[in-house]
């Protein structure tokens, strides 16, 4: 049954995501001749033919920034919706509610709004099982993303997508937008030994695609195989940030409060594998850094010395309330990002790291539990800062493999 749902599912949603992404991505503008939202996955879903989910048990995986354009939540949305039937909940890192903090596992529970059953796909399990699918017959996914490899939403999507293709269970994507845009490609390419929860697949750092995008690329190229559908959005253009949208902007992340950090994810979440703070315990998470060791107008000096495109940095001095040096009055930069076109984040993030240990060699370690290796995506990077090799230089020697993918993503683009 669920192979022959699975067809008429696949042809019904073709034509509705046809006319999702119709020519043009044109910009609506009301009769003012303002701007108007771009119109996400589930309020293309919502506003199209649902008879094929009629009769049919839905799953959705979701969290907080699963709302319509009225901040609405998702499950809200088709929990009260009188031709859908919504028979359980999934959630990733931080929760379906988004009380979790990073890398703190979230047990199954019942949420209590709506008295489904939610199951937890960052606890002692991150593939749902058979058991967790039993009473679904379509699985959805609506999570925003942030646009960079190592944000693990894209990967619980794609164990989801195993786990449908196991299961004979279509899967949905309800497309959103890459915050930080879907033009700009950055960083070295994820080399497969390296693969982990922070970087499943050979992808470069910043990857500029949507989640729809994505799944599409995943379940080809990584030969997942699943029957996957993405709902398009509509007006939404791959020069946009997030903010371009008019879309409310919900935090992804206890640690992604606003659309600023989004942007300095892909340089300073690198930071994270250093024994300098990336800014978590302070109101500016992965815009803050620095350490007590670090002199901060030294270090701001040296970094603006530089001319990198696009940001600038300001000395400073914070006490994180919690993860590294907690309670210990630490001392380094705040980025500002000047002109988010031209930044380049992820030469950004090297250029600050290399700088902290050049100046500052014996404080400085890159942590011994070999998370820098997992967030860049390689061994060799580590290396060749400790051996004194320029960015420029790095840069190069991935320069290849970020082209090669450039050309490959091409295929997969839907907008």
């Amino acid at each position: 049954m669920k192979k022959t749902a699975s067809l008429i599912l696949a042809s019904i949603l073709m034509m509705s995501t046809l006319t999702a992404a119709s020519p043009a991505n044109q910009e609506r503008t009301d009769t003012k001749g303002k701007k108007a939202t771009v119109k996400t996955g589930i309020e293309t879903l919502l506003s199209g033919n649902l008879s094929w989910l009629k009769g049919k048990k839905v799953g959705l995986i979701t969290n907080p920034t699963g709302i319509d354009a009225n901040m609405k939540s998702s499950v809200d949305l088709l929990f009260e919706h009188p031709n859908i039937k919504l028979t359980a909940l999934y959630g990733p890192e931080h929760g379906v509610r988004g009380d979790a903090q990073a890398g703190e596992g979230v047990e199954s529970y019942t949420d209590e709004k709506t008295g489904l059953p939610v199951y937890s796909l960052y606890g002692k399990t991150r593939k749902p099982t058979p058991d967790m699918l039993k009473n679904v017959d379509v699985l959805l996914f609506d999570i925003q993303d942030v646009g960079s490899r190592y944000y693990t939403y894209i990967y619980t999507m794609a164990y989801a997508m195993e786990a449908a293709k196991e299961n004979n269970i279509p899967f949905v994507v309800l497309d959103r937008p890459n915050p930080i845009g879907g033009l700009k490609v950055e960083g070295p390419v994820l080399e497969p030994e390296h693969a982990s929860f922070v970087g499943l697949y050979p992808i470069p750092l910043r990857h500029g695609m949507t989640t729809g995008e994505l799944a599409t690329f995943f379940n080809k190229e990584f030969r997942i195989n699943a029957d996957v559908t993405v709902i398009k959005m509509k007006h939404w253009k791959r020069s946009m940030t997030f903010d371009d949208t008019k879309l409310p902007f919900v935090l992804p992340s206890p640690n992604m409060p606003t659309v600023d950090s989004t942007f300095v994810y892909p340089a300073t979440g690198l930071i994270e594998g250093t024994n300098v703070s990336e800014g978590r315990g302070t109101t500016k998470p992965f815009e803050l850094i620095g350490a007590p060791y670090i002199n901060s107008n030294e270090l701001a000096d040296h970094l603006n010395q530089l001319k990198l495109k696009g940001v600038k940095f300001r000395p400073v001095s914070f006490t994180p309330t919690f993860s590294k040096h907690a309670g210990k009055l630490s001392h380094g930069v705040q980025l500002y990002v000047t002109d988010r076109s031209s930044f380049e984040a992820v030469k950004t993030g090297l250029s600050i790291i290399k700088a902290i240990h050049d100046l500052y060699p014996k404080e400085f370690e890159f942590l011994q539990t070999g998370s820098f290796d997992k967030l860049i995506g390689n061994g060799w990077i580590k290396e060749e800062i400790n051996q004194g090799t320029s960015v420029k230089h790095i840069m190069k020697r991935y320069h290849h493999d970020l082209k090669s993918f450039e050309k490959k993503r091409k295929k997969y683009l839907i907008y």
